[in-house]
């Protein structure tokens, strides 16, 4: 099964790493889609590994609680990736959502991350 995944063509990974976004199975998606060594640059600084990117995804769900979100740009060429989109939930808002990400080998090896959250209250 493994390497069934490292065979994975980026646009492939990309999307699975949305489909389990989207159906909150984080864990997994991390698991099948992100390198163990990822590097990802946000606002905040650069995060490394499942770690970085678990702690990135906690506080994402803190600042925007119960989220639904809304992809609005999907672009795959070759092995780079990008996404837009906007975020409701609970007392916030995201309107200007950009993530890119490098995919090699079956997994996400780098990913850049920008959005700003407005309060709705």
């Amino acid at each position: 099964m493994t390497d069934d995944l490292r065979a994975r063509s980026a646009a492939d990974v990309f999307d699975e790493h949305l489909r389990l976004s989207d159906e909150l199975r984080y864990a997994e998606d991390i698991d099948r889609n992100v390198s163990p060594s990822c590097v990802v640059l946000d606002r905040r600084g650069v995060f490394r590994g499942y770690d970085g990117v678990k702690l990135l995804a906690r506080w994402l769900g803190e600042e925007l609680p119960n989220a639904r979100f809304t992809y609005t740009n999907r672009l795959v060429e070759g092995r780079v990736a990008f996404l837009e989109w906007t975020a409701e939930a609970d007392g916030a808002r995201v309107r200007d959502g950009a993530d890119s990400y490098v995919i090699e080998d079956g997994w996400i090896v780098a990913q850049t991350i920008h959005y700003t959250v407005e309060s709705t209250r």
